[in-house]
């Protein structure tokens, strides 16, 4: 009888500690994503959640974590643009009182789109009840930043404007279960002008498919309630397309080399569509495992690459779609763990059940008092 060797196992522990670590120190070589870093901080947190290892986070801590995301809340006076979100980083918080500089900075603060939506879904892992957020004024700055033809820019000045975005846009008006003047349909338009002859979908009109974008896509309009459009046949052209992105593991294009972090957005993909179960579990377990880094944990984008928050998280959700023992469910299109997702549904129903929120703005005509002042200020 032939012997099979028993699998490589996951190093939860020593993920949990990789992941740990990034939230009291980031390496040298990460110092040009300092203006991200909720972006860092949403890998950490919700990977340790992944890994059932929130615990190891000190009340304290999780306290600070949701205090300092809170600082880069921004929330516009009634004279002001609509810029409402979460900046990324602090730089544009200003170190001194002088009202001359402070006044100065605040046209430099704005929300941005991939910031708001990792800081809300940190907020959300973490258990915190969003009391403190203006839900009106964080959508209308997603509304403020929707172009003609459906698709967003990340913020008001300055920006690309692409799939990736139009992905986190969806995301902010899911969890604050409020669309406002969002444009559904011109969304979904985008979308589909995105989709290419060999039915993935393009950062971009008239790009090439990618397995990234293939997500933000697909998870968009799960979101937003449109993903029951796609006839029959455009679901499985779309199938199609993504299993064949398995070599061992995934790749993001056709004939490129396979890459940890497309476990998930192929995986993520699959799931939404409901055929993640035609997938080679083994071979993308074995690729994801050949990226393990055994002496400090973490995975990595290649084999003897060093790990990275952003590939260990993705590779554990990987993961976690194959039902590895020790992690926890994902929730493929909002990119968080069930347990983070069931909180987040809890709020939801508090919403709805006790009329909080948005209820004076919707007797009003989603218009806010003229005397109300933002809970949390612009900083």
């Amino acid at each position: 009888m032939e012997d099979h060797p028993e699998p490589e196992p996951v190093l939860l522990s020593k993920h949990a500690k990789n992941l740990l670590r990034f939230l009291h120190l980031l390496p040298a070589r990460m110092a040009s994503h300092d203006n991200t870093r909720s972006t860092i901080v949403f890998f950490a947190v919700c990977g340790l959640d992944v890994l059932n290892s929130l615990h190891l986070i000190p009340p304290k801590m999780r306290q600070d974590i949701i205090d300092w995301i809170y600082g880069g809340l921004v929330v516009p006076r009634d004279s002001e643009r609509r810029c409402g979100g979460f900046m990324g980083c602090r730089a544009m918080v200003p170190k001194t009182e002088d009202p001359a500089v402070v006044e100065c900075m605040r046209r430099y603060q704005w929300g941005h789109l991939a910031m708001t939506y990792t800081s809300i879904a940190v907020l959300v892992t973490l258990g915190d009840d969003l009391s403190r957020l203006d839900r009106k004024s964080i959508v209308d700055g997603v509304a403020a930043v929707q172009k003609r033809e459906g698709s967003f820019g990340a913020c008001i000045d300055g920006s690309e404007d692409d799939m990736r975005f139009v992905y986190c846009a969806a995301t902010i008006c899911f969890m604050l279960d409020y669309w406002g003047d969002v444009d559904k349909e011109a969304m979904y338009q985008f979308i589909m002008r995105s989709l290419r002859y060999d039915y993935g979908f393009s950062q971009e009109l008239e790009g090439e498919a990618h397995g990234g974008t293939t997500f933000c896509a697909l998870a968009a309009l799960h979101l937003s309630g449109q993903l029951d459009r796609l006839d029959d046949d455009t679901r499985e052209r779309m199938k199609r397309w993504l299993i064949f992105r398995q070599v061992d593991g995934f790749q993001g294009r056709p004939n490129k080399p396979v890459d940890t972090c497309y476990s998930f957005w192929i995986g993520a993909s699959l799931c939404i569509l409901d055929a993640f179960e035609v997938c080679d579990y083994a071979k993308n377990r074995e690729y994801i495992m050949s990226t393990q880094d055994t002496m400090v944990g973490g995975f990595a984008k290649w084999p003897q690459d060093p790990s990275d928050p952003f590939h260990t998280y993705l590779g554990l959700c990987g993961l976690a779609f194959t039902g590895e023992p020790g992690l926890s469910g994902v929730m493929p299109s909002l990119n968080m763990s069930l347990a983070a997702y069931a909180h987040l549904q809890h709020l939801h129903e508090h919403w709805r059940d006790s009329d909080l929120g948005l209820s004076t703005a919707t007797k009003q005509k989603l218009e806010l008092k003229a005397d109300a002042t933002p809970l949390i200020p612009a900083q």
